[in-house]
């Protein structure tokens, strides 16, 4: 495995994994929560030793593209409770668009070493519109909280 986190200059998440932030548009929208760039963009890595993206969400969309490595697995739950499984790896998908509001987590499956995946958040991202989840949040999908318990703070 090349060593992306080197190449790519990227550091320690608080999801877990590594990142970097690539770019951030000039172009500012003005919402109801303040300023927000009109995209941002990051790289995302998982590796073995970090093999766990915790539950989280955020307000704008993202969108999330494999660059290498894999397969993921981002495990999704809507507003309404509806849980989802996506796959991102050579033989699934490479795209992936979780709209904001949603809950996500990711991890490698498959006994996979890494996945690389670049990120597009519209609008852009900023820490006031993330928040991490906690055992509180998932009281009232009880059907998905199984499921989502993994990817919570222990």
């Amino acid at each position: 495995m090349r060593d992306w986190v080197t190449e790519l200059g990227l550091e320690p998440h608080a999801e877990g994994g590594y990142f970097r932030r690539i770019y951030t548009s000039t172009h500012t929208l003005s919402l109801p929560r303040g300023p927000r760039p009109a995209a941002t963009s990051i790289h995302y890595l998982l590796t073995r030793d970090q093999p766990l993206g915790r539950l989280h969400r955020n307000r704008s969309d993202i969108l999330h593209f494999l660059l290498d490595g894999g397969p993921l697995e981002y495990v999704t739950l809507a507003p309404d409770g509806s849980l989802d499984r996506v796959r991102l790896g050579a033989d699934d998908s490479r795209f992936l668009l979780v709209p904001g509001g949603h809950w996500k987590a990711s991890r490698l499956v498959d006994g996979a070493g890494h996945g690389l995946v670049a990120e597009v958040v519209t609008p852009g991202f900023d820490y006031a519109d993330h928040e991490f989840a906690t055992a509180a949040d998932l009281r009232g999908f009880p059907e998905a909280n199984d499921e989502l318990r993994p990817f919570l703070p222990s």
